[in-house]
């Protein structure tokens, strides 16, 4: 392990980029850049030390050791990019990004030829580790089924495919290979493509999506079988205190994810 301390740079100063910088406690980790769309907005809270930039042809003159995401789907391209073409790692978190299989090749090619590595942090998902571990010997059928209130699913195609405000029950609005789901709700079932990619991927990986007026989280189920047994994993997301429509884990485990590069113990 270097005795230097890893350059990091955030990309997204959001919800989940500010919950990353303020509670990234690993002091081998130091952050040295935070890039944002709009250069002009008030950013106080930045770390001390690091530079703002919005051009990822600026990135390559921090000497980033890692690079992570947290910005939205558009950001995942051209930031991967520029972040594997120097030589440094990728953590992605808008994994809606790979339902389009041309960036998913292209920034795979890009880190093979530059000996760096597209990490993917588990985000809002519980489970994540098993599933791909599971791939090893077989996987028969997965279904990823996200249970959310109605209200969350409001400025989605959801509006369009049952009345929302009228639901008194839970209701099972749509249903679909992971692919076609992440296109549909690149925000709301971003994380479908961490499940497809963990398992048996995007074709054969069903996701399920329900409006619950009685849900009071987000909550996400994933059942797995084949010749290694069955997997059956639920967790209910709290929101940001930032963002009420951004989940907890989805900053929880990106910091997870940052702070294990270098912690003496990775879990």
């Amino acid at each position: 392990m270097s005795e230097n301390p890893e350059r990091l740079v955030i990309v997204g100063w959001g919800a989940i980029g500010r919950t990353v910088g303020r509670l990234l406690a690993e002091p081998t980790v130091t952050t040295v850049g935070v890039a944002v769309r709009d250069p002009d907005a008030a950013r106080d809270d930045v770390p001390t030390g690091a530079i703002v930039i919005t051009d990822p042809g600026a990135l390559a003159s921090l000497q980033p050791d890692v690079v992570a995401e947290a910005a939205g789907r558009s950001s995942v391209e051209p930031w991967g990019r520029a972040a594997l073409e120097c030589g440094a790692d990728f953590i992605v978190s808008s994994m809606s990004a790979f339902a389009d299989p041309d960036v998913l090749e292209s920034l795979s090619n890009i880190a093979r030829a530059n000996g760096a590595q597209i990490h993917i942090q588990p985000g809002a998902l519980g489970g994540v580790d098993a599933l791909s571990g599971a791939r090893r010997m077989g996987i028969d059928t997965v279904e990823h089924r996200m249970v959310k209130p109605p209200k969350a699913w409001l400025g989605t195609p959801a509006e369009d495919l049952c009345d929302l405000s009228s639901l008194t029950e839970a209701h099972t609005f749509y249903s679909a290979p992971a692919a076609t789901t992440a296109e549909a709700f690149p925000k709301n079932a971003n994380v479908a493509m961490t499940t497809a990619l963990a398992g048996i991927g995007p074709e054969r990986t069903r996701i399920t999506l329900i409006a619950d007026p009685n849900a009071t989280t987000n909550r996400h189920e994933i059942s797995a079988h084949g010749p290694f047994g069955s997997l059956d994993v639920a967790i209910a997301n709290n929101p940001l205190p930032d963002n009420p429509k951004t989940s907890a884990m989805a900053a929880l485990n990106l910091v997870r994810a940052i702070e294990n590069r270098t912690a003496a113990i990775a879990i």
